[in-house]
């Protein structure tokens, strides 16, 4: 086995080979960082650590070798959204306005990575700031998808699932407020979770719309996911909306059978308003939970129309109260897109927060009954697959959708009421193009979204295949 078999495969098979010596931990890190250089074209990657990522693999390396395991990620090579910071190298948020913030200090999530033994080989390239749903930055420019670099890799994370679709990096840590983990997830065949608001620290990373956002994994598999989710995910004074709800085993979560698992897809919207592709995927996604012993029905979840409508207050307000010095301050250095939308947050009134606020509040209580007929629900996680780059407007069903909107259809869901949602490959439009499954649980249940994940990747290979390189 040589390094490039390893860095193709999972993360607990590359840490058996690791600690078996079939690999060393300077042959995967020299893997990755060769892959990353031959995907340049991509721009996938805003920095690289290649001489820092060489160093630390001697020196986990030396300490495998000494005795010394600090878990499955040990010597695993990882990456980071740039809008997480890292101690002595720049985190930009994808702006010019940050493009000289050094912090001193690592984000909780990246002190937790390297506690478990991860090395972080570079940082990924965002949309700017995070606002926004392509990864077209204006500054330090536009990122491909993995399956066809002429596609977008959606946004906000869409570096990130890049470099984990072109088996660049094990994992990724990305962020979701309105679907940025979710989605670039889904369009580049990887998997990728939310997780509930509070589960991981926020701490150390930019914030967009601060009762929104997580931190969570893209990975490229759920299984892969639930590793780094172990890592990072727990109570952290640094950041004060954290839970103290104990984390569980997360892989002796995926271990558990599904036989009687009760699983529901939302009548009259999981497969409203989809390409014919992605709701044949998702039809034959339901009935491979059926073949392995899920109880799956229709249930009924009402007031869903306006989801999308609130989450856009939410995402407009928080952002522009932040933003707010900045814009009148450095105005001309943000991105006319990114720009646009944060002054297009002063228009809304108090009056539209509070309501959108309350709107959060009545469909968590709607989701809360949902859960008690269902264990899980399902959806598309995208109503499409990856548009062209630069492309607005999509084809759905015979009727043209703004395609900024149209991707929050499905992770609105999740992101309003703040509950965990998982994105696993569920196979591939007649272009080969991959589609996503978003698997919803009740609020702290991460184990079993990924559990479901897991078991629906046992029954099939979508999670297997790669981009062509």
């Amino acid at each position: 086995m040589n390094a490039a078999d390893v860095l193709d495969g999972g993360v607990l098979d590359a840490a058996r080979a690791l600690r078996e010596r079939r690999v060393s931990v300077a042959d995967l890190v020299a893997e990755s960082l060769g892959r990353i250089n031959a995907i340049s074209g991509l721009n996938a990657y805003v920095d690289v650590f290649g001489d820092q990522a060489l160093s630390l693999a001697q020196a986990h390396q030396t300490m495998l070798d000494c005795g010394y395991d600090l878990g499955p990620l040990h010597g695993i090579p990882v990456s980071l959204k740039d809008n997480v910071d890292m101690a002595g190298v720049v985190t930009t948020a994808g702006s010019a306005i940050l493009k000289d913030n050094v912090p001193v200090a690592d984000a909780s999530v990246v002190s937790a990575l390297k506690r478990a033994g991860a090395i972080v080989v570079g940082k990924n390239n965002m949309h700017e700031f995070a606002w926004g749903g392509t990864t077209a930055n204006p500054h330090y420019g536009t990122a491909g998808n993995a399956w066809d670099a002429s596609r977008s890799p959606a946004g906000s994370s869409g570096g990130s699932a890049s470099a984990v679709a072109a088996r660049t990096v094990f994992a990724s840590i990305g962020t979701d407020t309105g679907g940025s983990v979710r989605n670039p997830a889904a369009l580049n065949g990887v998997s990728g979770i939310r997780p509930t608001i509070g589960r991981v620290s926020n701490g150390g990373v930019f914030p967009l719309a601060w009762t929104l956002d997580t931190v969570g994994p893209i990975a490229k598999s759920s299984q892969d996911c639930a590793v780094v989710l172990q890592a990072v995910a727990g109570h952290d004074p640094r950041d004060l909306q954290t839970s103290a709800e104990p984390v569980p085993d997360y892989l002796a979560e995926l271990e558990r059978p599904l036989a009687g698992i009760r699983i529901g897809w939302i009548h009259d919207y999981s497969v409203k308003d989809v390409q014919p592709a992605v709701r044949t995927a998702f039809e034959a996604a339901t009935a491979t939970f059926e073949s392995l012993g899920a109880i799956v029905t229709a249930v009924a979840i009402p007031d869903l129309d306006a989801i999308v409508d609130a989450l856009v207050v939410l995402d407009a307000a928080e952002p522009s109260a932040l933003h707010g010095r900045w814009l009148r301050e450095r105005g001309d250095e943000y991105g006319p897109d990114v720009r646009a939308q944060l002054e297009a947050g002063f228009v809304l009134s108090a009056v539209d927060y509070v309501q959108a606020q309350r709107y959060r509040t009545h469909i968590r209580a709607r989701f809360a009954e949902a859960f008690r007929a269902v264990d899980a629900i399902l959806t598309p996680t995208l109503p499409f697959t990856a548009p062209r780059i630069g492309q607005d407007v999509i084809d759905i069903g015979g009727r043209d959708r703004d395609v900024h909107t149209a991707n929050m259809q499905f992770t609105a869901l999740a992101s309003v009421p703040g509950l965990p949602a998982l994105n696993v490959p569920m196979g591939f439009d007649a272009g080969g193009l991959p589609t996503g499954l978003q698997i919803i649980t009740p609020a702290f249940e991460e184990g079993r979204a990924l559990r479901l994940g897991h078991r629906f990747q046992m029954a099939t290979t979508f999670h297997l295949k790669a981009p062509p390189r």
